[in-house]
């Protein structure tokens, strides 16, 4: 019989010639285990997605329950359907007053989509700025707004009129005109290796935003629900945005997506054309469930309250001759090592040892911490113990 690495391999569209090839069988809380019942911890979340851990009891019994009562019924935005008012509800009740309507969508580069579409209709403009080294997604009109030239370059010509700033930079941002229909930005940028503007740079944009008559979108589908210690990131920095974006922690594992912004915004997408923006399975009902029951965990928890003594705990015990930086926000973290290669290795070793990290896609010299909120102070000590380990073994 054909093992289920072989079918792996031959059947499944590759991404790289050198995937993990971890064969998981089961995952539970800040673990997962493979088929050998090896205990590996997940210092990276999925990629910031299982921020309330993995099969957290709440999101388990709203999907149990949602699934004896419907799956799948009717493109987005047709039936009333129980799942989505009260997660949007839920969530309307955490943002400002001005973010009061959500398009459900199934992924964070949907989201990205839909916003940049957003802007442009409620404007009447076309250009949009974006940022170097930023990430949004890789789909056309995501891929688009990609900071990265090497991971872009291949899939040409793409969406026109973007023009891109370098992140930090104020002098830079004269460039946002009465011509620009959007800004787009991470307010921390990610796969740059989780770099934080300098002060007042996101207000200075927000600003310029405002006076220019631009939408300022704001890509917090890696910092949002928890991950830098306040709900959403843009709490942080006394800004609110016209449209923000979310995915990845928003589900509690399952697949969803959102932007949202106001009512007098979103409600373009009804006209000229009617149905402006359209969605097969956005906003599905279990995904959504499982959404709402995330967003109830993560506040019935106060898992949030816990994220600063956590990463106060990260930077008090890794500490390395090897490690250059320990740079981030929350549990939102980049180790910064000496080169790539050195980053690999230490990928491989840590696998060894049961810990599961990663590198940025625009840093390879960095690794990426950001496990799920839930964990606790004992597991962190023991994931930097074993950290620490690899580093003198590398």
């Amino acid at each position: 019989m054909i093992n289920e690495r072989r079918l792996f391999l031959d059947y499944l569209a590759q991404t790289s010639d050198s995937p993990l090839m971890l064969e998981i069988k089961k995952a539970e809380g800040v673990f997962l285990y493979d088929v050998h019942g090896k205990k590996y911890f997940d210092l990276i979340s999925g990629i910031s997605v299982s921020n309330i851990g993995h099969r957290h009891p709440k999101v388990i019994k709203a999907i149990s329950d949602q699934l004896d009562k419907y799956l799948y019924l009717m493109v987005y935005g047709e039936y009333v359907q129980s799942p989505q008012v009260k997660f949007a509800n839920l969530l309307a009740e955490q943002l400002p007053t001005i973010l009061n309507n959500t398009y459900l969508v199934n992924s964070g580069s949907e989201a990205v989509e839909g916003a940049l579409k957003l802007a442009k209709r409620y404007t009447g403009r076309s250009e949009v700025v974006a940022f170097k080294n930023a990430y949004h997604g890789s789909s056309h009109g995501a891929l688009s707004v990609m900071g990265n030239e090497e991971f872009k370059n291949s899939f040409r010509p793409l969406v026109p009129g973007t023009r891109f700033l370098e992140f930090g930079n104020f002098e830079d941002l004269d460039q946002i005109s009465k011509h620009t229909a959007c800004v787009i930005i991470e307010p921390i940028q990610g796969e740059a290796g989780v770099i934080l503007p300098p002060k007042n740079y996101l207000r200075t944009i927000r600003d310029k935003c405002t006076e220019t008559g631009t939408l300022l979108i704001l890509d917090e589908i890696q910092t949002g629900f928890g991950r830098t210690g306040t709900l959403f990131v843009f709490e942080q920095f006394d800004i609110v945005p016209d449209i923000i974006c979310f995915a990845k922690g928003m589900g509690g594992g399952m697949p969803i997506g959102a932007f949202v912004s106001s009512r007098e915004i979103m409600s373009v997408f009804k006209t000229d054309p009617v149905l402006g923006h359209i969605t097969t399975f956005g906003g599905h009902p279990v995904s959504c469930a499982a959404a709402f029951a995330s967003l109830q965990a993560i506040l019935e928890e106060r898992l949030v309250d816990q994220v600063s003594w956590k990463e106060d705990l990260f930077r008090k015990l890794l500490v390395h001759k090897k490690i250059i930086n320990l740079r981030g926000k929350g549990l939102f973290l980049a180790m910064d090592m000496s080169d790539g290669k050195q980053v690999q290795d230490l990928i491989e070793k840590l696998l060894e040892k049961g810990i599961i990290t990663d590198w940025f896609l625009f840093r390879d010299n960095s690794i990426r911490i950001a496990p799920p909120l839930i964990i606790t102070g004992n597991e962190i000590e023991e994931a930097c113990q074993l950290i620490l380990e690899a580093l003198d073994q590398i």
